[in-house]
């Protein structure tokens, strides 16, 4: 079975597809992506489609999620390549979908309506579920659910301090995203650290060019983790803001004119690092324009913003493992990619026995997974690229192995 997974984030698409053979033994054909999808920025976005030992890349235009698609799927059929299953990350299934399913009209119609949960993500998802299933009509398609990996939370972190009846009747509390991401770390780090799961602590930084989030790890399953109810809890990301003070939106609601899909645009699309940078929600664009004199004030406090706010969340964690922590792990395409916020980051945890050597650091490798630590820490530090679409793949040869 040929499994063609797509994995939109916020500004990028990722796509694979897979030869899984007895629902285990799993040959990756094709694998692209789509960058800067939709991104105001000073760099063009592209994609770049991987094949056969070829590296096909096109500067181009790709103004939505769709578009990025589209042109996905033009290359994978294009080169003749077999498709008999698409699987689809969804962000946020809410209390409608809790486990991974095959999608139908029925879904469909819940998928519609989970997408105000995840403003963001959920009519990506959307868009894309939809070209792909107007391009492939005779295939299944499926469903892989972000929000369900954190199950494991307990109340005292997970519940709202709202009233009852509140809680009640809108199902408020902290879901957790990345999950998938997240699954594959929690995976692969026992075999990486020599530790069985069930004895492993760690902190885990799922650092994205649109979201991030951060998650600690106890005896190993997810005990908190810095999203909420929506995506848009927690870290300062791409154009989301992240933590905020929740007067300020009832502030905004009786004093600026603007109603709730004004707010919640300006929470989504224009805060985060574009917010604060005024040119850019690119991490990697700001920290190249920290000496540029025209932009650099807003530029630099962009980045320390950034890092001000995962130290904060990384420390905190810190105390809730009672400081028995095994390991600190770097992923997705800025947490592999970008040293310098690896090393800001760890720079002054050195009292909680992280310390990091910058050489190794600044050597890292973006597609391998690589220790980072100094002799001296006590802590292991790791740079571990992810593989979300493998876990979707994996996970359809479980839901389709009796159908095809």
């Amino acid at each position: 079975m040929q499994i063609l997974v797509f994995n939109g984030g916020s500004s990028s698409l990722s796509y694979k597809v897979f030869d899984l053979q007895n629902g285990q033994k799993v040959n990756l054909l094709l694998k692209g992506k789509a960058y800067r999808v939709g991104v105001k920025g000073t760099e063009a976005s592209y994609i770049e489609n991987k094949w056969n030992g070829n590296i096909d890349k096109e500067i181009v235009d790709i103004p939505d999620h769709r578009s990025a698609a589209r042109m996905a799927a033009d290359f994978i059929v294009s080169r003749g390549i077999r498709v008999d299953a698409i699987g689809h990350r969804f962000v946020h299934g809410g209390d409608h979908f809790k486990r991974s399913l095959i999608i139908d009209n029925d879904i469909l119609l819940k998928i519609k309506e989970c997408l105000p949960l995840a403003p963001l993500h959920n009519p990506i998802s959307y868009s894309i579920i939809q070209e792909a299933m107007s391009g492939f009509k005779d295939i299944p398609h499926y469903l892989v659910i972000d929000s369900a990996f954190h199950s494991t939370i307990e109340p005292k972190a997970y519940h709202y301090p709202l009233p009852v009846k509140v809680i009640e009747r809108f199902k408020f509390r902290k879901f957790g995203f990345h999950g998938i991401s997240y699954s594959y770390i929690c995976d692969q780090m026992p075999k990486l650290i020599n530790i069985a799961s069930e004895k492993l602590n760690m902190i885990v930084c799922h650092l994205g060019t649109g979201g991030a989030s951060v998650m600690a790890v106890k005896n190993g399953v997810s005990v908190d983790t810095s999203m909420g109810f929506s995506p848009n809890s927690g870290l300062i990301m791409s154009t989301r803001s992240g933590d905020i003070d929740p007067a300020i939106l009832l502030y905004l609601a009786k004093n600026s004119g603007m109603g709730p899909a004004e707010i919640e645009a300006i929470l989504n699309n224009k805060s985060g690092l574009q917010g604060i940078s005024g040119f850019s929600s690119d991490i990697t664009d700001i920290i190249s324009h920290m000496n540029d004199e025209a932009v650099e004030e807003r530029a630099k406090l962009a980045f320390e913003m950034y890092i001000h706010r995962l130290k904060s969340y990384i420390g905190s964690y810190i105390m809730i493992l009672q400081g028995r922590l095994n390991a600190l792990v770097f992923t997705d395409d800025v947490g592999v990619g970008n040293p310098l916020i690896r090393e800001k980051v760890c720079e002054p945890l050195a009292w909680a026995g992280i310390k990091i050597d910058k050489v190794k650091n600044n050597e890292a490798k973006n597609d391998r997974a690589t220790f980072l630590q100094s002799p001296l820490s006590k802590v292991d530090i790791v740079s571990v690229p992810t593989d979300e679409e493998l876990m979707i793949c994996l996970e359809g040869g479980n839901l389709l192995g009796g159908k095809q």
